[in-house]
């Protein structure tokens, strides 16, 4: 399905300014939706003379009007009238005769849609008179700030290109909380969950007719750091977001300037109760530290045995014993290795292309060869589960740690990794994962005579146990004309549940 800014560009001859101008308003006109308990339509005029819907809101705070997806619509009947003089005029246009839609009366106010001075847009306010009521001083509120909002878009100040990005989780929507404030920032209104809001934080007293700043003045006077952006905030001064932390709560607020003829009248403040949001993010950062140490300490512990085990094998005589030990030193930090990469991330996850490059250096430096080794790696593992890593680093290891001490020594030649990730196609549905294929191949001396995986060393024996935990299978074979290559298969985890084996 194309994007907003694809179809724009594809059917208006708007230039790059309007466009983002429209999806800064799409990107905010939830508001206009929720306030005034309407969908929001907007249409833009096309180069063959008709009217074009891109974009649709639905109310979260009453009954929508449009059940079916009208974006892509471009017959208007008898609303071409009201699009096209909204659009010439720069000026709403109410409608005071609702037309009929699948037996619902829909009245539908056009709305232009200014941006320097020019009409790019029009946007419909469709409501269903059926439906209305005698309305409560919440729903007055919330109408009338609506208007508001709505006059201007039509004087192209609204919305705001100011707001600033990167906000975290939990920015309020006009359900949460809403205040009112005059020019001088005195609050006006404040719906019940508003009230609520700033009674979390710590206000005591009432709220109609005190200033918004004087309120967190008085919530936050023992706290510290206090958010630059405050004041601008709970005075109403600029469109911009911020958060109020205090011993007791944490809620969040945006500002939205109302002005009329360019001066500034009052504001909208939305504000939500994130407290317990908030609460839940400082215990998954700690849960986060704590694994991250963790892993840590186990890669510390790690390298401990490792050296342990290092100061043991300079005390043997060369033979089969300091053979033994210094290749039990690589695989304890092989699997310290993993555990050093998770404790750096923020997830059980591993950027396995970087283990392997690391295991196959450490091989390659300490390579009892003549002739230089060339390695390198095609394809790539991608990002692995914790539980998959440790078992492919300790196979891959092993697998070059074989090639370069067996296959290469003395002569030197090239080894080639390769992996290659896709869907299994022998996997059902109901077992997720992918199918990772790995090739390990180099150019040098061959499988010996009568090899057999089964009767060979400690190292094939681990590789062959670990590749079957990981659903797979192994196979050796030489390489024409010279060498071996040796190919495996691995059932990966899904990355989001770790399930699939």
């Amino acid at each position: 399905m194309a994007t907003l800014t694809d179809t724009l560009r594809s059917e208006t001859t708007l230039d790059a300014s309007d466009i983002n101008w429209l999806r800064l308003l799409v990107g905010d006109w939830q508001l206009l939706s929720d306030l005034t308990f309407a969908d929001m339509v907007l249409w833009v005029p096309t180069p063959s003379g008709e009217w074009l819907v891109v974009a649709h809101a639905r109310p979260t705070t009453g009954r929508m009007v449009f059940v079916e997806d009208i974006v892509g619509t471009r017959r208007v009947r008898r609303r071409r009238p009201a699009l096209n003089e909204a659009y010439a005029s720069r000026r709403i246009v109410r409608d005071q005769d609702p037309g009929w839609l699948d037996d619902e009366g829909v009245r539908v106010d056009a709305i232009p849609v200014v941006h320097e001075g020019r009409s790019i847009a029009v946007m419909s306010r469709c409501t269903n008179p059926a439906y209305l009521r005698v309305p409560s001083r919440l729903e007055l509120s919330y109408m009338s700030a609506g208007d508001a909002l709505c006059r201007m878009t039509a004087a192209g100040s609204f919305p705001s290109s100011e707001v600033p990005t990167g906000q975290r989780r939990g920015a309020p929507r006009i359900g949460d909380g809403m205040v009112r404030l005059d020019v001088d920032g005195v609050i006006t209104y404040a719906s019940p969950n508003a009230i609520s809001a700033l009674h979390r934080i710590g206000h005591v007293g009432p709220v109609i007719g005190v200033t918004l700043a004087e309120i967190t003045t008085e919530v936050l006077r023992d706290h510290a750091p206090v958010d630059e952006t405050l004041a601008l905030v709970v005075t109403g001064r600029a469109p911009w977001r911020t958060e109020v932390e205090t011993r007791a709560g944490h809620v969040t607020m945006r500002a939205i300037p109302l002005v009329e003829r360019q001066d500034r009248v009052g504001a909208v403040i939305v504000m939500r109760d994130v407290s317990e949001l908030r609460r839940r993010e400082r215990e998954l950062m700690t849960k986060d530290a704590t694994i991250r140490e963790i892993h840590h300490r186990v890669k510390n512990n790690l390298q401990t045995v490792a050296a342990v085990l290092r100061l043991q094998a300079r005390r043997l005589p060369e033979g089969e014993a300091r053979v033994a030990l210094d290749e039990a030193v690589r695989r304890v930090g092989t699997i310290a290795m993993v555990h050093e990469t998770l404790s750096k991330g923020f997830d059980e996850m591993v950027d396995f292309d970087e283990v392997v490059k690391r295991s196959i250096n450490n091989v390659v430096e300490v390579a009892r060869t003549e002739e230089p080794v060339r390695a390198q790696l095609q394809g790539s593992f991608g990002r692995l589960r914790a539980e998959d890593a440790t078992s492919l680093s300790m196979v891959v290891a092993e697998l070059v740690s074989n090639a370069v001490e067996h296959g290469l020594a003395p002569a030197g030649g090239e080894l080639v990794i390769e992996a290659r990730r896709g869907p299994d196609p022998r996997g059902s549905e109901e077992d997720r994962g992918e199918l990772l294929t790995v090739t390990v191949a180099d150019d040098g001396v061959g499988l010996p005579e009568g090899f057999t995986p089964q009767g060979e060393s400690l190292g094939t024996q681990i590789v062959s146990s670990l590749v079957q935990d990981l659903r797979g299978h192994i196979s050796w074979a030489r390489r024409e004309p010279r060498g071996t290559l040796v190919s495996f298969t691995a059932k990966l985890r899904d990355p989001a549940t770790g399930e699939g084996r």
